[in-house]
């Protein structure tokens, strides 16, 4: 009877515990999407507040009181000197934007707001900086992401494009649209090509007895699948398709950096810093820290940032919508 007593405990201290589980669970998941329901909203920093409070902390915790005071007294006197200068000259602006890419450059969406924000207040006298962290991916959403940039060019707002990692295929296309590239010296540059690649289970469905029928109107409506027999005509066509897209490619990239030796550098293959730079695939090696540093000297910075809420279906489907174009072989900038 004791024994029977302590299984039902057991059996329900662990049904307990599941339930508890599957509460918390549940709250979480409740709570994500309450937030996910957040409105979306344009976020400015002021970059120049960032650093002066940098110094502000190192110098009180590295200077001597009497040596301290005298900075502090200095700071004032600059501060007043700018507020008046500030008062009689607009002062020159950089609107710096980040942009970190995925396999469906997800991230234009907010690309586009801050575009779109930025060039209503944005002129000539002014410059914007994207920090560019991109290794390539679908053609269509990465063609819009330059496009976006592109938007800014043809306002004759300079653009420079800071790449720390990576711009790479996609990622090269987009930096391709900006007045100047500045790259880290081991960031990787170019891959200006096209890939497609998808397995084929024709063979194994086969082996199981298995049919795959397909009914399409268009000669060339499907071309190489991923279930069906391949021949040599679909792998052909898809050849030629992917030799446009490529043309494309350097098409957009030559119009915009006139001084690459295109067909050089449109062999897929990419480079380092230094050696992007020997090719003219970048314009000088810098860091986009010791950029903006160096310009918080002189100019205003304003980091933009528009925040978009996705809900977490919305999420989990643009992951699995990724993976599935890798899996099924889309034309990829990589």
């Amino acid at each position: 009877m004791l024994e029977a007593l302590a299984e039902y405990g057991l059996f329900f201290a662990k049904t307990a515990t599941l339930l508890i589980a599957l509460i918390i669970a549940l709250s979480i998941i409740m709570s994500l999407s309450r937030r996910d329901k957040t409105a979306e909203r344009l976020m400015v920093r002021n970059i120049n507040h960032k650093y002066d409070t940098m110094m502000q902390v190192l110098e009180h915790e590295v200077l001597d009181k009497k040596s301290l005071k005298k900075r502090l007294k200095a700071h004032k006197k600059e501060h007043k000197a700018k507020k008046k200068e500030g008062s009689e000259k607009a002062k020159h602006r950089v609107f710096v934007l980040n942009f970190k890419g995925d396999i469906r450059a997800s991230a234009v969406a907010s690309l586009r707001e801050e575009v779109t924000a930025l060039l209503t207040i944005a002129n000539k006298d002014d410059e914007v900086l994207l920090c560019l962290e991109n290794s390539g991916g679908t053609v269509h959403e990465h063609g819009l992401a330059a496009s976006q940039l592109l938007r800014i060019r043809q306002r004759d707002i300079p653009l420079i494009v800071a790449v720390d990692k990576v711009a790479a295929s996609g990622g090269y296309l987009m930096a391709a649209t900006a007045n100047k590239i500045i790259a880290a010296p081991f960031a990787i540059i170019g891959s200006i090509g096209v890939l497609a690649q998808i397995p084929n289970f024709n063979r194994v469905l086969e082996n199981h007895g298995v049919d795959f029928e397909q009914i399409s109107a268009g000669k060339y409506k499907r071309t190489v699948t991923m279930f069906g027999k391949n021949t040599d005509q679909d792998r052909a066509k898809l050849k030629q398709e992917l030799e446009e897209i490529h043309n494309l490619f350097k098409a957009s990239v030559s119009e915009h950096r006139e001084q690459l030796d295109i067909e050089k550098v449109a062999t897929g293959e990419h480079w380092y810093g230094q050696q992007a730079l020997e090719l003219k695939l970048v314009d000088e090696l810098m860091t986009s820290d010791d950029y903006l540093l160096e310009k918080s000297k002189e100019t205003d910075l304003f980091e933009i940032t528009y925040q978009q809420k996705k809900k977490i279906g919305k999420k989990l489907g643009a992951a699995a919508s990724s993976a599935w174009d890798e899996f099924r072989g889309n034309a990829l900038f990589r």
